[in-house]
């Protein structure tokens, strides 16, 4: 069995849990997966290490990369905030292993669009918007004002699930684990 080339897309409003899920994943290393590691010019969170976490650009060098076509797909996900994946990155990755996507829910269209049948797109959606509302002032890492672009932004998202292959609701998180782990499995099997 071949066990390399394919792409595993994780899209959701931000505080759905996506990262915990994809992270969860990264640990099972029968699945031989690769995190593609996004650039952004957001600012860089406590913690957080450049080239592993992000690739963390200014906004000229991204603008840069977008100019020079660098980027399998791009977007400014909040104001003046742009993430995108860099293709020479995900290609040498996809040389070796499996390549899993944390990204935002545009990002994931347009990378399904880009590797379509060699992609699967999981869209991991919170139980309610109260409750992504909830988890979003408990992280205490952005603004009010953060919080409910971010809401906002969720309600919108949401709009956009039918795009994607599969969709987990995350309310339980052992269980969006498991139904992770089982749908991520029996797309790289079934070849």
């Amino acid at each position: 069995m071949k066990n390399f080339g394919k792409c595993i897309i994780f899209s959701a409003p931000s505080g759905s849990g996506k990262t915990t899920l994809v992270r969860e994943l990264l640990e099972k290393s029968e699945l031989n997966l690769s995190f593609s590691i996004s650039a952004t010019t957001r600012n860089k969170r406590q913690g957080e290490i450049n080239g592993k976490d992000y690739f963390f650009k200014s906004r000229s060098d991204f603008k840069k990369l977008i100019k020079n076509n660098q980027f399998l797909e791009f977007e400014e996900v909040y104001e003046d905030v742009f993430y995108g994946s860099l293709k020479e990155e995900v290609n040498k990755l996809l040389e070796t292993s499996n390549v899993i996507f944390d990204i935002d829910v545009i990002g994931g269209i347009k990378l399904k669009n880009f590797f379509q049948h060699d992609a699967l797109a999981v869209f991991v959606k919170p139980p309610s918007i109260e409750e992504l509302r909830k988890r979003l002032v408990s992280r205490a890492s952005d603004s009010l004002e953060s919080i409910n672009s971010r809401v906002e932004k969720a309600v919108k998202e949401i709009e956009s699930e039918s795009s994607f292959d599969v969709t987990i609701i995350n309310n339980d998180l052992i269980t969006a684990k498991k139904e992770s782990y089982n749908i991520v499995k029996n797309f790289l099997i079934n070849e």
